[in-house]
């Protein structure tokens, strides 16, 4: 049995009725259980609670044992790029649509949870990418991703030429829509609606998805988790803006030019299971795979 959970830090998701109820419920019954309890500075002015903490998701970081994100999979995305920089664990309970990531079902949390608390889970990293633009050897901006990566036109349906560099080996050009580099939890997102194969989440790789590629050759390629990705958009283009979205939440700006880098973050996610937790039984749930023939 693993360590029981004390601190529990509470994430919402914002001016959802759904999720703020379940929020409310989860709060009252970790009372109950005599939890210290520690919410989302936003999610606290919402549900009135002025008898508890309410902190920035760096504090939760820093002095939660848990924290409990109730939402989508894009509220348990941005929780990830601040919380994976803590030695924090962190479980979702799911109030959005497919949700790989958030894995509890709002209806019977107690169940499900208490033994979590207890110490009965099971733990899992997950690795984030860092995306770095460098423009004239100097670095323009940078942010992580947990998901994907993605370079792509500042307007939509337009094709740009980049080359892409693996650990600074030339590896091809291309002419498409853009490029996606995921991470194996990212390979059932946007990955997989381009094409990508699926990468289970204990592989150390990463995957690089051609966005409509302008040729019958252009498919997915899986490569070392280690490795160094870089994308070079073709000067030839002028001074058409260009962006790398991160996870779809965040966008940097980039031109013709620069030097796009992605690579491993430092730091993973702590996230943590039911005992039982099945990835194959989620995949089947979500995407509507068979079940078992006999």
């Amino acid at each position: 049995m693993s360590k029981p959970f004390n601190t529990i830090g509470l994430i919402g998701k914002p001016d959802h009725r759904g999720a703020n109820q379940t929020l409310q419920k989860l709060f009252y019954w970790l009372k109950e259980r005599n939890c210290e309890i520690l919410i989302e500075r936003r999610i606290a002015r919402q549900l009135g609670c002025d008898k508890t903490e309410a902190l920035s998701l760096c504090d939760l970081g820093e002095r939660c044992d848990l924290v409990i994100v109730v939402g989508g999979d894009g509220n348990m995305l941005g929780a990830a790029r601040v919380l994976s920089r803590y030695d924090v664990a962190v479980i979702g309970v799911n109030r959005g649509n497919l949700g790989f990531l958030t894995d509890i079902s709002p209806d019977d949390f107690e169940q499900t949870l208490a033994p979590v608390l207890d110490g009965e889970y099971d733990t899992e990293m997950r690795f984030l990418l860092q995306a770095e633009v460098y423009r004239h050897g100097q670095l323009k901006s940078s942010n992580t991703a947990m998901n994907e990566a993605v370079l792509h036109p500042g307007r939509v349906a337009n094709m740009i030429e980049f080359e892409v560099y693996i650990d600074d080996q030339f590896m091809y050009s291309q002419r498409a829509d853009g490029m996606i580099i995921s991470t194996p939890t990212g390979s059932t997102a946007y990955a997989l609606s381009a094409g990508g194969a699926i990468l289970t989440p204990n592989l150390n790789a990463v995957i690089l998805v051609p966005m409509f590629p302008h040729t019958l050759s252009g498919r997915p390629i899986v490569v070392d988790g280690g490795s160094v990705v870089k994308l070079i958009a073709s000067p030839d283009m002028g001074n058409r803006p260009l962006e790398i979205s991160c996870d779809g939440h965040i966008t940097l700006p980039a031109l013709p030019g620069d030097e796009i880098i992605i690579r491993r973050a430092e730091h993973k996610l702590r996230l943590v299971h039911p005992k039982g937790h099945s990835y194959f039984e989620v995949l089947r749930s979500k995407l509507g795979w068979g079940s078992k023939l006999f």
